[in-house]
Order: C-alpha cells, then sequence, then structure tokens
C-alpha cells in the first residue's frame, strides 16, 4: 500500500507491543488529504499509541507509516523533526506556557521555527486567535482562561504554524456540551476552510459523528471497523456498531 498522491497519512501493518502486551496488531489504514478522522474505542485499545505512532514519540515493532508522503518509520530525530513541523497538536491540557501571556505562546514556535519577521508574526498570531475566538485575551496569562478558553487557546497554539495535519486529542474532554460543540466546530472550520487532515482520538461519539469524515474503531490492539459511518453502522464487529450509535 505505498502512498500515492491521495493519502494525508498511511499505516501498513503497523504493530506495537510494550513487553507481553500487545497494544496494535497488524494496523492498515489511509486517510486522504484534507478529511477529518475520528480514532474510537474503549479506554487501553491503542488509540493514544497510534497518535504517538503518528509523530513518531515511539517507533512500530513492524510496519511503516507514511506522513505527507514521508516514510516516517526509520527516520533519525532530525528527520523526523522536520515532518513533525507538518503536523499541530491539541493535547489534553491545551500545553501552554503559563509563564507566557497567550499572546506570546502564540508567537513562541513562530520566532523559533520560522523566519516569519515580527509584522507577520503579529498577523498570524491575531488572525489564528480571531479564528478561535480569542482575539480580545491575547495578553492574558494561562491561569486567567476558562477551561474552555484554555482549549481553544491550545487548539490556536496548534494551527499557528499552519500544520498540514492537526492530531487532536481528547478535545472535547472536561467540556461541558456546549463548549464541546464550540471545539468541534472549530475542528471542522479547519478542514473545510483551510483544508486541514484533521485526526481525533476521542471518547465523545457525538462529537465525533460532527467532525469526522471516517471512523476507525480499535477494540483489543484491532482495528476492528474503517469507513465512513455508515459503514463502521454496517461493520461486521457489535463492538463497533453499538459504538459508533451511541450518541
Amino acid at each position: 500500500m505505498t502512498p500515492v498522491s491521495g493519502p494525508a497519512v498511511v499505516f501498513e501493518n503497523v504493530s506495537k507491543a510494550f513487553g507481553p502486551k500487545q497494544v496494535l496488531r497488524n494496523i492498515s489504514f489511509a486517510i486522504p488529504a484534507g478529511e477529518a478522522l475520528c480514532i474510537l474505542g474503549r479506554s487501553g485499545t491503542g488509540k493514544s499509541v497510534t497518535l504517538k505512532l503518528l509523530m513518531s514519540l515511539i517507533k512500530p515493532d513492524q510496519g511503516k507509516i507514511w506522513v505527507d508522503h514521508d516514510e516516517i518509520t526509520h527516520m533519525d530525530e532530525t528527520q523526523i523533526s522536520k515532518v513533525r513541523r507538518k503536523m499541530g497538536f491539541l493535547f489534553q491540557d491545551a500545553a501552554l506556557f503559563d509563564s507566557l501571556t497567550l499572546y506570546e505562546n502564540l508567537a513562541l514556535p513562530l520566532h523559533r521555527l520560522t523566519t516569519k519577521s515580527q509584522v507577520e508574526i503579529d498577523g498570524l498570531v491575531e488572525r489564528v486567535l480571531g479564528q478561535v475566538g480569542l482575539q480580545a485575551d491575547k495578553q492574558k496569562m494561562p491561569a486567567s482562561l476558562s477551561g474552555g478558553m484554555r482549549k481553544r487557546a491550545g487548539l490556536a497554539r496548534a494551527l499557528v504554524l499552519e500544520p498540514k495535519i492537526l492530531l487532536a486529542d481528547e478535545p472535547s474532554s472536561g467540556l461541558d456540551r456546549i463548549t464541546a460543540a464550540e471545539i468541534d466546530e472549530l475542528l471542522v472550520l479547519q478542514k473545510t476552510e483551510y483544508k486541514t487532515t484533521v485526526i481525533v482520538v476521542t471518547h465523545d461519539v457525538h462529537g465525533a459523528r460532527r467532525v469526522g469524515d471516517r471512523f476507525a474503531v480499535f477494540d483489543k490492539g484491532d482495528l476492528i471497523a474503517f469507513g465512513t459511518a455508515a459503514e463502521v453502522e454496517q461493520s461486521e464487529h457489535e463492538t463497533a456498531r453499538k459504538l459508533i450509535s451511541e450518541y
């Protein structure tokens, strides 16, 4: 399954174990560029490990992984750092620096990783903060932001480097339903307006149905269903059928 022009991410026969525990077993799937994939499954089924493999924080025991046509499986840290610049990361805890203002949190990676001028940086930060509705809060410290604002700030920080691929780990975790829906809408906007490929690990099936074009359902280390919501609803696996319908 060598990737062609379409897929943004490809997993080919990927397996991963930690000691005697087999976490992923012969996982294969491809995500078309510009689509959203939502990864579903019970806790401990390999969802977050899939993100860590994609970020090359860990390596597979077997199989190959492509990111934007780059085969990353055997890259060294220098090589993989270039690939990671194509990706943005929205973590559960927003991953903000508490000693920096919101503006400074977004400007920092632009100063460190790009050659943009101060004027360009100011403009980009303003635009991204506008996207997530935090333009008026740019001088606030993270401690003064609500949970929903912190999540939107984390999303802004993930987007400021204009990634081709956005990874989100439990983006609605700890949020009320209205705020969670707002985060989902921002993810959809990123996909539709900016053609970013979005990959979401989530327990929130309702949110996944709002965001996802395709769904990957994991169970005990196996990928038991992959496809559109309608295709997963017709899966031969009862676990997958029930999970996608829990909303």
